[in-house]
């Protein structure tokens, strides 16, 4: 029985990752998908895959989600608006502002247009990366431009919804301004970081551990689609990093001088900031990071290991809150680090013991 709260057809124009997750998790759901793009090969690729079925002349959906480059985003929105006049369409692009503008210049139908935009993503893109649970507990941005209806509105919330996403609504200039920071800015940030190993020694990286693998996990991600983004939100992506720049600098200046009167004092300050700011951002059910329980499971370096852990931790009857692994190329074991909600933690840990997993802190 579909239980979706969408019940009309829904178009995805763009079977990159956002498209071909937005189709994998409506298909299952029972809603009638169709998906196009302008590269014939993604499309197959993205309905190989499950995404949902080629498009089909003279077809009339309620919704209609544009999941395509920034660059290209309210050129493609106008053109869904005007082929599909019954139609409420919405775009998953990282702006909003400058899409809501340009459909603005345009003279589009402003009032069956809803901007939006799912906090979710990887490093790599393309329908080959898709997932069915990319969006769940992550956070949907809807932008209402004033032209709205409720009930324009609410069928993208029950996108969103659908998606096992949480809707909230902010305005295209206060999320642009916002994902600057929580977004672009880390970006930029985590790619300086990896930048810096291009030249580096080869035996100074064979040290690395999971401290750089978490800094510069996402400087993995497209460059081309990046720049896009940040053409598109730079006034407030500078505003950060002027402010970013500042601290850095205060930063150098206080290790420059240790002796210094303050110089101490900055640095703690610094780390003392870096906990407090952790501590802000939310964890999978929208609590802190901090609320969670971390236990350290050693594992064999052969295949099967993190499935059958994965298993075992499931019939115990714990659910795995946060994950995070290290693995160095020269060890023979794996650290996989489990996050799980304190009530829990004990008994987990004695359970894993007792079937003979190893249990590293």
């Amino acid at each position: 029985m579909n239980s979706a709260r969408l019940k009309g057809a829904v178009r995805v124009v763009g079977a990159g990752l956002l498209g071909t997750s937005i189709g994998l998790a409506l298909t299952k759901l029972g809603i009638e998908v169709s998906i196009e793009d302008a590269s014939p090969a993604n499309q197959k690729l993205a309905i190989d895959y499950g995404a949902g079925r080629p498009a089909k002349a003279g077809e009339k959906p309620e919704l209609v989600v544009v999941c395509v480059p920034p660059d290209v985003t309210a050129k493609v929105v106008a053109q869904e608006l005007a082929m599909f006049p019954g139609a409420v369409v919405t775009d998953v692009a990282s702006v909003k502002q400058s899409v809501l503008q340009e459909l603005e210049e345009a003279g589009a139908d402003l009032t069956r247009y809803v901007g939006s935009h799912p906090m979710a993503g990887r490093e790599r893109g393309g329908a080959i990366s898709g997932r069915a649970d990319l969006f769940l507990s992550r956070p949907w941005v809807i932008s209402p431009n004033g032209h709205n209806s409720s009930r324009t509105i609410q069928l993208v919330e029950n996108l969103a919804l659908d998606l096992g996403a949480a809707p909230v609504t902010v305005p295209a200039a206060e999320h642009d301004r916002a994902v600057a920071l929580v977004s672009h800015v880390p970006q930029l940030i985590s790619s300086l970081l990896a930048a810096r190993l291009v030249e580096a020694e080869g035996s100074d990286v064979a040290l690395a551990g999971q401290g750089l693998r978490d800094t510069t996990r996402i400087a993995a991600s497209d460059p081309k689609l990046w720049m896009q983004i940040l053409g598109a939100n730079a006034k407030p992506v500078a505003a950060v990093l002027r402010d970013f720049a500042d601290d850095l600098q205060k930063l150098v200046s206080a290790l420059d001088d240790l002796d210094a009167p303050g110089a101490l004092a900055t640095v703690g300050r610094t780390l003392e900031s870096g906990n407090l700011g952790v501590e802000r951002i939310p964890g999978k059910h929208g609590g802190k990071h901090t609320e969670y329980a971390p236990l350290i499971v050693m594992i064999e370096d052969r295949p099967g290991e993190l499935g059958r852990l994965f298993n075992e931790v499931g019939e115990i009857g714990v659910n795995i809150e946060e994950l995070k692994l290290e693995h160095s190329p020269s060890a023979q074991v794996g650290l996989v680090e489990l996050y799980v909600m304190p009530a829990v933690i004990d008994k987990l840990s004695a359970e894993l013991i007792e079937r003979g997993w190893r249990i590293a802190g």
